[in-house]
C-alpha cells in the first residue's frame, strides 16, 4: 500500500525545486573543501529505501554515528528512512568502511582521513580510523542536493585529508556563563566543519567554572553557583568524543586570576580580601611564583583536573601578567635579585617551569599563550599565538610546537573574508624551513565572552568559525572569497538544523527590544548598522 506521506513529499519537492536552476545543484556546496574532489557521471537517489551498514571495525562510537547520519539525513529531506539493519535484503545505499580502532584518547596525531565514492547505486565510505569516517560522514551531509527528481548525492570521487592537525575552537565560559547545551550544540557545529579541538576556557577574574572536590572553594565562592559539575565535564568530553573532538582546558595563571583569590587569597601576590570581578581588562592581581604552598596547591588542583580530562594537554593560559603585584611586593623582588632574574618575564618563566614540572608529575603536556615563550623552557610545550605569526615564527625557530589564533578572534567581529584570509603558514612563517614548518600544528578560533550571552554566542561563532574551518583543513590554495561566502551561507542553513541560533534568534531578540511590537522598523535600522569592531589585536588579549 502506497505511504500517504511519501506521496505528499513528492509534491512538496516538485514545488520547491520548480524555482532550481539544474547547474545550482550540481555545485561543490562543500566546506571545508577538500583535498581532492573528482566529479563522475551519475547521481545517487536518497528514498525511503535509503540504508546504511557498516563493515570492517566496528565501536559503538560508529554504530551511533550511523545512527544520528540517518537521523539527519531524514530530517535533512524529510524522508522517512528504515533503520540500519545488517539483515536487510536489499543492498544498503553507503557502506562504511573502518580499517581499524583509533587511539584510546584521540590525540594531535590521529589519522582524520577518508575516501568517498558515490556512484549511482551505491556510496562507499571507506577511513582508516573511527575519526576518518566521522569526518567523512559530514562531507556526505553536504554532498546532499535536490532537483526536479528529488534528493540525492552526485557521482564523485572524494580523496580528504587535513592540512592542519590542530583545527581548534576556544570557548570562554569565565566572563560569560556558557551552559552544558550550549556547548554541545556548538560540538554539533565543530564536527560538522570538521573541527577537532575543543579549548575550553574554564577560569579567569570574572568567574571559576569548575568543580574541584580537593579545594570546593574555589567555585563555591568563585562562581556565582555557576559551574560545571564534574559529571557535568565528563558527559561533555564523552559528547565531543563521539564527535570525533578533543576537549583541552584551560586555567589561566598566573595571571587572570583574581577568581582563584577570592576564597584563596594566600596564593595572591597581594593581601586580600578579592571579589570576583565585574569589569573586562587586564588586572593587577597574580599568584606569588615565590610561595612554596602556591605549587602544592597547584599539584593537588592540577592533579584532580589531569584525572578528569583525558586529553595530552593542559593549557596553562599565562598571558597578560603585567606584574604590578610583583612590583610591589618586596618579598618577591627580594626573591628575583637573590636568583640573578633580570625582571618579571623571567620570574613568570620560573613559575611555568615550576607549573610543567606539575603538569609532567600528572601526565600531562603544556599549551599557554604566547607569553610564556621563554628559551628556558623544555622544546615539548605548545605555544599558542594570539599576537601574530612572527610569535608563532619565533616559536618554530627555537623548537617548539605552536598554533595561531591571531586574526581568528570572532568576538572582534570582523567578516569572514578577513579571518579567511589569514593563514598559520603565510607572513612571518612562510620563510620558515621545512622542519621548522613542522611544528606549527595549525590554529583556533577564539570566542571570547565579555560582550555575549548563552543567548547571542552562537551569532558570534556561526557560521564565521566555519571558514577559519576551511583555512585550517583545506590545501592552501583554496582562497576563493566569492566561492567561500557561497558555501558558508548554506552551512549557516544546515548548522540550523543542528540546534545553532545564529540566524533564528534575531528576530525574537529584536521582538523583545519593542515590548513584542511590530519589529520591522528596528529591523530596518538594525540590517544597515555593522557592530565596532577591533583590529588591533595589541589593543589586548580580551
Amino acid at each position: 500500500m502506497e505511504n500517504p506521506l511519501s506521496r505528499l513529499g513528492a509534491l512538496m519537492l516538485m514545488t520547491l525545486c520548480a524555482g532550481v536552476i539544474s547547474g545550482e545543484a550540481q555545485e561543490n556546496n562543500l566546506l571545508p573543501q577538500p583535498a581532492q574532489v573528482s566529479p563522475r557521471e551519475g547521481r545517487l537517489a536518497i528514498t525511503d529505501s535509503f540504508r546504511i551498514s557498516l563493515s570492517g571495525y566496528q565501536e559503538p562510537r560508529l554504530r551511533a554515528a550511523a545512527q544520528r547520519l540517518a537521523r539527519r539525513l531524514a530530517r535533512q529531506t524529510g524522508i522517512a528512512l528504515p533503520d540500519r539493519s545488517e539483515k536487510a535484503p536489499s543492498p544498503a545505499a553507503l557502506v562504511i568502511h573502518c580499517d581499524h580502532a583509533g587511539e584510546p584518547v584521540q590525540t594531535v596525531r590521529e589519522d582524520e582521513s577518508y575516501r568517498l565514492e558515490v556512484r549511482t547505486e551505491q556510496a562507499r565510505l571507506t577511513a582508516p580510523t573511527p575519526v576518518g569516517v566521522l569526518r567523512g560522514m559530514e562531507t556526505f551531509l553536504q554532498l546532499v542536493d535536490l532537483d526536479t527528481r528529488g534528493f540525492g548525492v552526485a557521482a564523485v570521487d572524494i580523496n580528504d585529508r587535513p592540512r592542519f592537525r590542530w583545527r581548534g575552537l576556544l570557548m570562554d565560559a569565565s566572563r560569560h556563563w556558557m551552559p552544558v547545551p550550549v556547548i554541545k550544540r556548538n560540538l554539533d557545529a565543530m564536527a560538522a566543519v570538521k573541527l577537532n579541538v575543543l579549548h575550553w576556557h574554564l577560569s579567569d577574574d570574572q568567574g571559576f567554572r569548575m568543580e574541584s572536590r580537593r579545594f570546593p572553594e574555589l567555585q563555591r565562592l568563585g562562581s556565582d553557583g555557576n559551574y560545571y559539575t564534574q559529571a557535568d565535564v565528563r558527559e561533555v568530553i564523552a559528547y565531543a568524543r563521539e564527535r570525533g573532538i578533543r576537549v583541552v582546558p584551560e586555567f589561566d595563571m598566573p595571571g587572570h586570576t583574581t577568581s582563584w583569590f577570592v576564597s584563596h587569597p594566600e596564593l595572591a601576590s597581594a593581601p586580600g580580601p578579592y571579589v570576583i570581578e565585574r569589569a573586562w581588562g587586564i588586572f593587577d592581581p597574580a599568584m606569588n611564583p615565590t610561595k612554596a604552598e602556591l605549587y602544592a596547591f597547584l599539584d593537588g588542583f592540577i592533579g584532580e583536573m589531569a584525572a578528569l580530562f583525558p586529553d595530552e594537554y593542559f593549557h596553562i593560559g599565562g598571558d597578560e601578567v603585567n606584574g604590578k603585584q610583583w612590583d610591589h611586593n618586596p618579598r618577591i623582588q627580594a626573591f628575583m635579585r637573590r636568583r640573578g632574574m633580570k625582571g618579571n618575564h623571567d620570574l613568570q618563566a620560573y613559575f611555568n617551569r615550576r607549573v610543567l614540572a606539575i603538569a609532567r608529575q600528572h601526565g600531562k603536556k603544556m599549551i599557554g599563550w604566547d607569553e610564556i615563550l621563554h628559551p628556558e623552557l623544555p622544546k615539548d610545550i605548545v605555544v599558542q599565538s594570539w599576537r601574530g605569526q612572527k610569535s608563532l615564527a619565533e616559536a618554530a625557530r627555537q623548537g617548539y610546537m605552536g598554533i595561531l589564533s591571531f586574526g581568528y578572534y570572532l568576538d572582534h567581529i570582523l567578516p569572514a573574508s578577513f579571518h579567511y584570509k589569514v593563514d598559520p603558514m603565510e607572513g612571518e612563517t612562510a620563510g620558515l624551513a621545512e622542519e621548522q614548518k613542522s611544528r606549527i600544528l595549525g590554529g583556533e578560533a577564539c570566542m571570547w565572552a565579555e560582550y555575549v550571552t548563552p543567548e547571542t554566542v552562537a551569532s558570534r561563532i556561526w557560521p564565521r568559525a566555519a571558514a577559519i574551518a576551511e583555512r585550517l583543513w583545506s590545501p592552501q590554495e583554496v582562497k576563493d572569497v566569492e566561492s567561500m561566502y557561497r558555501r558558508l551561507a548554506r552551512v549557516s542553513r544546515q548548522l540550523e538544523g543542528l540546534g545553532l541560533t545564529q540566524r533564528s534568534s534575531y528576530g525574537p531578540m529584536l521582538e523583545r527590544l519593542t515590548n513584542m511590537n511590530d519589529a520591522a522598523p528596528l529591523k530596518v535600522l538594525a540590517d544597515v548598522l555593522e557592530p565596532v569592531k577591533s583590529l588591533r589585536l595589541s589593543q589586548g588579549h580580551r
